[in-house]
């Protein structure tokens, strides 16, 4: 930690500046990647509108894209000043004059959000293609996560496991009551979102 220390009290000021910003951006950057990948880091303000989108017809998918990506995000707050942080630390060498040094970080910044904002439009248009259509829960037997009340007094929820993923909806029942870890299977589609089974 010292050596480092001493390294960074040895720098330009400017580049020091730099080289804060890009270390900084680079940690948060880290984080937020690993809070995506274990399935955390969606709620950051707006990057992606997840909602429960499902189509009743089957044409639909369990993702609403429809303008998920806005530019005013954590992550793009993040991703632009990681692009500023790096730019001024690689063109440092080359770019004696501080002004077109921090014209370029800038530039630099704002092209690390529109690559960023293209790789997540990539990502989200293959999850779009790939997901779960609602109506092909129809038929399928499932497991009883949270209790289902009889004749359609309240929602329970239940799982079941759809092309190696499991998926989890709101179920109601005509029926008794069917209690959690029991089996149900799904009849029909109610609404957007909500199954309708009854006690396989």
């Amino acid at each position: 930690m010292e050596t480092i220390t001493s390294w960074y009290n040895t720098l330009d000021p400017t580049l020091r500046v730099y080289w804060g910003i890009a270390i900084f951006a680079s940690l948060v950057f880290i984080i937020q990647m690993v809070l995506t990948f274990i399935g955390i880091g969606d709620t950051d303000g707006g990057d992606f509108d997840m909602d429960s989108g499902f189509d009743t017809d089957g044409n639909g998918d369990t993702m609403d894209t429809g303008g998920a990506i806005q530019l005013f995000t954590v992550r793009n707050f993040v991703n632009f000043f990681l692009g500023i942080g790096w730019g001024g630390v690689c063109f440092s060498s080359s770019i004696k004059s501080p002004t077109l040094l921090a014209l370029v970080a800038l530039i630099t910044g704002c092209v690390f959000v529109g690559v960023f904002i293209l790789m997540f439009r990539q990502l989200m248009h293959l999850e779009h293609n790939g997901s779960f259509k609602i109506r092909e829960a129809v038929g399928q037997v499932a497991d009883v996560y949270l209790r289902i009340p009889a004749q359609r007094q309240g929602e329970g929820k239940v799982q079941f496991s759809f092309h190696g993923s499991v998926q989890e909806l709101p179920a109601i029942t005509d029926g008794e009551q069917i209690p959690s870890g029991s089996k149900a299977r799904v009849l029909d589609i109610v609404g957007n979102h909500t199954l309708l089974v009854e006690k396989a």
